[in-house]
Order: C-alpha cells, then sequence, then structure tokens
C-alpha cells in the first residue's frame, strides 16, 4: 500500500483525444519532470508538437499545474483513486503564425516608405536645379 503513496499512474490526454502513457511517477516528481516525459513521448505522427518543455501546460482537476509544485502536491483527493490511474490533460502552446507574416509586411511597407523618399528626394532635387 505504501507504494501507492509514493508514485502514481498518470496518462496525458492529449486535445484530439489520445493519450500518452500510463506512466508511474514517483509522488516527489515534479511537474517539470512530467512535462519533460510529455515532450519525448509525444507520438511523432502529431501535429502541434511542443518544441520545449515551455510550450507545454498540465491541466488537472481543473487547475494549470506549476512546474515548481511535485506530483504528491499535485494529487487530488477527490479524482485520484488508490490504484488508479490518474488522467491528466496537456496543452501545447504555439507561437502565433501570423507574426511572422506581420513582420514581413511591416518590413516591405518600411522598404516602399524608403524607396518613395529616395524618389520623392530626387524628384525634389532635379526640380531644385531645374529652377
Amino acid at each position: 500500500m505504501s507504494g501507492v503513496q509514493n508514485s502514481l499512474e498518470i496518462k496525458f490526454r492529449l486535445i484530439d483525444g489520445s493519450d500518452i502513457g500510463p506512466k508511474s511517477f514517483p509522488a516527489a516528481a515534479t511537474v517539470s519532470t512530467l512535462k519533460e516525459s510529455i515532450v519525448s513521448q509525444w507520438p511523432k505522427d502529431k501535429e502541434n508538437a511542443p518544441r520545449t518543455v515551455k510550450d507545454v501546460k498540465i491541466i488537472s482537476a481543473g487547475k494549470i499545474l506549476e512546474n515548481n509544485k511535485t506530483v504528491g502536491e499535485c494529487r487530488s483527493v477527490l479524482c485520484d483513486v488508490p490504484g488508479g490511474i490518474t488522467t491528466m490533460h496537456v496543452l501545447v502552446s504555439q507561437p502565433p503564425q501570423e507574426k511572422g507574416r506581420l513582420s514581413f509586411k511591416r518590413n516591405m511597407i518600411l522598404i516602399s516608405v524608403i524607396e518613395i523618399i529616395k524618389i520623392v528626394g530626387v524628384v525634389a532635387y532635379d526640380t531644385a536645379v531645374d529652377e
């Protein structure tokens, strides 16, 4: 019975409904350790894979778990059944795809403005020389 108290069987539910695990984690393991396990076991055929541990959020009993907390501290009296498997939900943060496009557009506008200034400067210089 003490083995049940010192470890927890956890499976991680991904957004598409598939699971990673279950796997046994000691009660002293941190949430960061869980995230490292998720990143290393992420299915190769799935899109939106986390690039780093920072991209992963784990939700258990409706709460986002903090990296420095241990598995033992995150146990929920209502959800964790001794000898059972605990399901934790996984969210992956992805950087916005539009950010690169906006930078590209911003750079193109800046280049266009510089080109217009050069053209206007040349025209203004030509008219000044003609006078």
